[in-house]
């Protein structure tokens, strides 16, 4: 069974920064892991995903110039890089698994973390 557990999330004012960790109980080095986020009320909705091999990320048009999506699959983890915060990015965010080539879609993922809670003050 793969388990994902996030952390790093928090509270932070609009404009600030925080970065998450997702780690993994098995090697990622055949998975792409992306990034989801539920705010309240909301659909689960993609942030962004990087492949494998790390070479072909694909970002939510929402976060693309703010956030940044990275692994290192020697440390079983995936890390997400949120700058420029806004009050609209709060939302609990999961990371996700799935050893296929997954972009942007909920169901393309087999495996999900706990997620951790991010809320941003206006």
């Amino acid at each position: 069974q793969v388990q994902l557990v996030e952390s790093g999330g928090g509270l932070v004012q609009a404009g600030g920064s925080l970065s998450l960790s997702c780690t993994a109980s098995v090697d990622l080095d055949a998975y792409t892991m992306g990034w989801f986020r539920q705010g309240p009320g909301k659909e689960r909705e993609f942030v962004n995903a990087i492949r494998w091999n790390g070479g072909q990320p694909y970002y939510a048009e929402s976060v693309k110039d703010r956030f940044t999506i990275s692994r290192d699959n020697a440390k079983n983890t995936v890390y997400l890089q949120m700058n420029s915060l806004k009050p609209e990015d709060t939302a609990v965010y999961y990371c996700a698994a799935t050893d296929r080539q997954a972009t942007r879609f909920v169901g393309e993922y087999d495996y999900w973390g706990q997620g951790t809670q991010v809320t941003v003050s206006s």
